[in-house]
C-alpha cells in the first residue's frame, strides 16, 4: 500500500519502481484522481460551512421578522450539492484505494531487474550436490517403496495434491517441526506462537494476499479463510497497534498447517509432495525498526540456512529479480535445497523484507524515542523451513541403495534414537 502524498512528491521514483516490476507508469493517473478527490472534499466542506452560516442567518432573520424563504431555498440547494460532493469524494476515494491496494511493493535498489526466475542471481552455495554412487530416486518413489507415503488413499479422501504419511515418515515430519522450533526459539531468539488457522478478510489484506490473490486461497462457508502461511496470523498480531520503540524488534515463529489452492500451478509438480494443497511449515516473522530491517533480513535468512546446515543438506541462496518477487516484498532471498532425485535445486524457503508495505495496510506503527508522532514498522517473513520439502530433501539426500533412509544426526533425538528408516510394509 502506498501513501498518495509520497507519490505526489516522488512520481518519477514511483513510476520507475513500477516499470522495474514490469508495470506501466501510473503516478500521473493516481495524482489526477487524488486532486479530484481533494477538490470534492473541499467543495463538501465549503458547502457545509456555508450551511452553518445560513443557519445562523435564518435565526437572525426570524428575530427581525424578515422573509426566510430565500434562505430556506438556499439550504435545500446546498444540502443536495453537499450530498453530491460527498458521494463523488467517497467514490473517488474508493477507486484510489482499490487501485493502490492492487499495486505491488516497489523493489529495493539492490534487487536485480528481470522478468522471471532466469533473472535471479546466485548469492552463495553451501555444500556440494550429494553424490550417491547409485541412480537416485525421487522422494515419492522412496516413500511409496517404504510403505509410508500414500497418494492413492489421500486421493480417495481429498483428491489430488494431498498425501498420507505413516509410521516413521509421519514421525519424521513431526521431528522436523519440533527440531526447527527448538532451534529458532532456543538459539535464535524467536518467540513460539500458536496462531489461528482461520482468519477474516482484514489480516489477508494486511499481508497483501487480498484482494489480488483470493483465488489462491481456501474460504469456508462461514466467510473465514484458511491461512496460506502463518505469516498472515503472525504479522497481523501488531495490526492497528502503536508499539514503543523499545518493543522492537519482535521475532515470532509458528509451526502450522498451510492451505493453498495452487490455482496457477496446473501441470506443475503433479507427482509427490513438492506442491500440495495442505502442508506443514515453520514460519519466521520479524517486526522491526525501519533502520534495522535490512540487517534483520540477512539475519532471518541465516537462521533459515542454519536448519539446512544442521541437517547436512546442500543448498544455495538466490536473490530474486524484480519479475520473480512476491507481491508484498521489496527484496527476497530464496533458499534452494539440492534434490538428487530431480538433479536440481528446489526452493525450500523464501525470506522477504516487505519494508513498510504491509505495515501501511495493517496500520502497524511505533512511537520513536524522543520524537513526535509515529512511524510505520517494517515487516519481514520467511520459511524456517517448509517441513514437507525438508522431508523430501532428507529422503533424497540420505537415501541408500537398499531403499532405506539414514536419519540425520540432528533429528535422531526427536526420532527416539532411530538411525535408519526402513520399510513400513
Amino acid at each position: 500500500m502506498f501513501d498518495v502524498k509520497w507519490i505526489r512528491e516522488n512520481p518519477a521514483e514511483f513510476d520507475r519502481g513500477l516499470v522495474r516490476r514490469g508495470l506501466a507508469p501510473r503516478a500521473a493517473d493516481i495524482i489526477k484522481r487524488d486532486e479530484a478527490w481533494r477538490a470534492a472534499e473541499t467543495a463538501a466542506q465549503e458547502i457545509q460551512a456555508r450551511r452553518n452560516k445560513i443557519a445562523k442567518d435564518i435565526g437572525g432573520a426570524k428575530s427581525r421578522g424578515e422573509d426566510i424563504a430565500p434562505l430556506l431555498a438556499q439550504v435545500a440547494s446546498d444540502k443536495d450539492a453537499q450530498a453530491a460532493a460527498e458521494a463523488e469524494a467517497a467514490q473517488l476515494r474508493k477507486t484510489i484505494d482499490a487501485e493502490l491496494a492492487a499495486i505491488p511493493n516497489l523493489p529495493a535498489d539492490d534487487v536485480p531487474d528481470g522478468t522471471d526466475e532466469h533473472g535471479n542471481v546466485l548469492v552463495r552455495t553451501h555444500g556440494t550436490p550429494t553424490s550417491l554412487g547409485f541412480p537416485a530416486k525421487e522422494h515419492f518413489e522412496i516413500g511409496e517403496a517404504l510403505g509410508a507415503m500414500d497418494f492413492a488413499r489421500a486421493g480417495k479422501l481429498s483428491g489430488a495434491r494431498f498425501a498420507v504419511l505413516k509410521g516413521q515418515l509421519a514421525r519424521l515430519e513431526r521431528a522436523l517441526g519440533q527440531f526447527m522450533l527448538d532451534l529458532h526459539t532456543a538459539e535464535f531468539g524467536y518467540t513460539e506462537v500458536s496462531p489461528p488457522l482461520l482468519v477474516r478478510d482484514e489480516p489477508l489484506f494486511g499481508t497483501g494476499n487480498l484482494p489480488k490473490f483470493g483465488e489462491d486461497l481456501f474460504r469456508t462457508t462461514a466467510g473465514l479463510w484458511l491461512i496460506p502461511t502463518a505469516e498472515v496470523s503472525l504479522t497481523n498480531l501488531v495490526a492497528d497497534e502503536i508499539l514503543d520503540e523499545s518493543q522492537l524488534p519482535q521475532r515470532m515463529t509458528a509451526w502450522t498447517p498451510c492451505f493453498r489452492s495452487e490455482a496457477g500451478a496446473a501441470g506443475k509438480d503433479t507427482r509427490g509432495m513438492i506442491r500440495q494443497h495442505q502442508f506443514e511449515k515453520v514460519e519466521l516473522v520479524s517486526i522491526t525498526h525501519p533502520d534495522a530491517s535490512n540487517a534483520e533480513h540477512e539475519r532471518m535468512t541465516s537462521c533459515a540456512e542454519a536448519v539446512l546446515q544442521r541437517l547436512g543438506l546442500p543448498y544455495r541462496v538466490m536473490l530474486l529479480c524484480t519479475g520473480d518477487m512476491g507481491f508484498a516484498s521489496r527484496k527476497t532471498y530464496d533458499i534452494e535445497v539440492w534434490l538428487p532425485g530431480q538433479n536440481a535445486y528446489r526452493e525450500i524457503s523464501s525470506c522477504s523484507n516487505c519494508g513498510e508495505f504491509q505495515a501501511r495496510r495493517m496500520k502497524a506503527r511505533f512511537r520513536p524515542k524522543d520524537e513526535k508522532g509515529t512511524r510505520f514498522v517494517h515487516t519481514l517473513n520467511g520459511s524456517g523451513l517448509a517441513v514437507g520439502r525438508t522431508l523430501i530433501a532428507i529422503l533424497e539426500n540420505y537415501q541408500r541403495a537398499d531403499g532405506s533412509v539414514v536419519v540425520p544426526e540432528a533429528l535422531r533425538p526427536y526420532m527416539g534414537g532411530l538411525e535408519v528408516i526402513t520399510s513400513h510394509v
